[in-house]
């Protein structure tokens, strides 16, 4: 039991990090890289990387980390060591909502882009732009800083274990 233990709060950081460095990837570089090009680039470049990003890799990671935080935070709460429950709790509470932040507002806005149709179709680019980049970079800004939240308390976690071991 303590092999799993000790397992799952491993991936659940990993998965946590991951997911956050993207996330931090796009807050830092790609939507500032972004700013400057025009409105069809964006809408054309925004609605190709959400094609792309749904793919398995992805889609491990990303729901790897609400689920494994979830295993984790199960698999201590009738452990000897509940030092490690309060980072666990709090980082299971950030995963969740970082995934309402993305649920709520990130894929509304990028199915949003998507009905806009072909870049080459839409009458009015400029529009669908202001009407998708504010808003989601808003978005990708709380679901930064709350997976990265989950990622540290994580990372606690893992300290408490070891040192309770």
């Amino acid at each position: 039991m303590e092999t799993a233990r000790f397992a799952s709060l491993i991936a659940a950081t990993v998965t946590t990090g991951l997911v956050s460095g993207l996330f931090y990837g796009f807050a830092v570089a790609v939507m500032p890289g972004l700013r400057g090009a025009g409105d069809r680039t964006v809408v054309e470049v925004m609605q190709r990387i959400n094609v792309a990003i749904l793919n398995g890799w992805f889609l491990a990671g990303y729901l790897g980390s609400l689920v494994l935080t979830g295993l984790a935070l199960a698999l201590h709460l009738p452990a000897d060591g509940h030092d490690v429950l309060p980072p666990l709790i709090g980082a299971f509470v950030a995963c969740v909502l970082a995934m309402a932040v993305t649920g709520r507002v990130n894929i509304p806005l990028n199915n949003a882009l998507e009905a806009a149709g072909p870049v080459d179709r839409i009458a009015d680019p400029a529009a669908v732009r202001r009407a998708f980049e504010g808003p989601w970079v808003r978005a990708n800004v709380w679901r930064t800083l709350l997976s990265t939240v989950a990622t540290g308390l994580l990372a606690w976690a893992l300290v408490l274990y070891g040192q309770t071991r």
